[in-house]
């Protein structure tokens, strides 16, 4: 576990590294969401009012899944409970958090009127950049590392590790499987950037893309990981929920493509769109010019008077 310690104020405050890169990671996609969906015509920032009930609900699914996918580590007899619920010391499932983040955001897109599909392929991109920061806490907490090996960059962990089998020489290095992941997923980010340049991947389908990327990677770097895993069939979970991703996102991009030919009229749901100009009710407009604006006002009540209104040009 690394932490910054710091005193400031006569108190001392820990900053996990663990921490600061799941935070980093959830800026950066909101950030790159934020740029995209205002570039299909969504309100600025609207992705802030989404990220409200998204971030909360994928945290909280994130954390929930790992848990239950490790029960061994967090249920036995003197466990401490309340470590279920310390997240700062490593321990999110993306697949978990996917699902209640999915939650989440289908909420806040019915709240805001955005389209889920909309925001799912907006999103696709800086889920995976986000997992990217991550995947970078992994290594701060000295975990998730994959099986020995003598390759030039294999990973020294530091001792004692409870990952670590018995009997390994101190010597020993590891296959760093954060960094491959770290790899894969900016990569993919390239790849469903280009895809949408190209292509304009819309209703959904960017998001089957990405779950087919990230899922494909991710069953090739949970086979190597020591960390402990529940099996289910002599397989890992893990690798189990990355096949789940790789078939969802087939069935997205399958049934998206007959279901719908052409593009998203809008990032909006019928009814639901974002109007630039409400609120402005006259095409008059202040200048430096006016003092405190008198010209347009004085214009506005001319318009407003019974003799501006009478006449041929006036509408009933």
């Amino acid at each position: 576990m690394r932490d910054l310690g710091l005193s400031w104020f006569s108190v001392d405050v820990n900053i996990y590294a663990y921490a600061l890169c799941i935070l980093a990671g959830i800026v950066a996609a909101v950030l790159l969401t934020h740029y995209r969906l205002t570039r299909r015509g969504a309100e600025p920032w609207i992705v802030l009012d989404i990220a409200l009930f998204a971030v909360p609900f994928g945290i909280i699914g994130g954390r929930i899944y790992h848990v239950l996918t490790h029960p061994n580590d967090y249920f036995f007899e003197g466990a401490d409970l309340l470590a279920t619920l310390r997240i700062w010391e490593g321990g999110m499932a993306i697949f978990g958090a996917l699902l209640g983040g999915a939650v989440g955001a289908w909420i806040g897109c019915r709240v805001t009127g955005v389209r889920f599909t909309a925001f799912a392929d907006a999103l696709a991109p800086g889920l995976l950049l986000a997992q990217a920061f991550g995947r970078l806490g992994n290594w701060f907490n000295q975990e998730l590392f994959g099986l020995p090996t003598d390759a030039p960059w294999g990973l020294e962990i530091d001792r004692p590790n409870p990952a670590i089998p018995v009997g390994l020489p101190d010597d020993t290095l590891f296959h760093p499987t954060f960094l491959y992941e770290i790899i894969w997923n900016l990569a993919g980010v390239a790849v469903l950037l280009l895809l949408d340049a190209r292509l304009r991947v819309q209703w959904g389908k960017l998001l089957g893309a990405y779950l087919i990327w990230y899922g494909v990677g991710r069953s090739v770097f949970e086979t190597i990981r020591l960390d402990p895993s529940e099996l289910f069939l002599g397989v890992r979970v893990n690798v189990w929920a990355a096949w789940g991703a790789v078939l969802l996102g087939l069935i997205i991009v399958l049934v998206q493509r007959r279901r719908h030919t052409g593009d998203e009229p809008s990032p909006y749901r019928p009814g639901r769109e974002w109007d630039p100009s409400a609120g402005v009710d006259s095409d008059d407009v202040y200048s430096d010019s006016d003092d405190d604006g008198n010209g347009a006002a004085e214009s506005g009540a001319r318009a407003g008077s019974p003799s501006a209104t009478s006449g041929a040009g006036a509408t009933p």
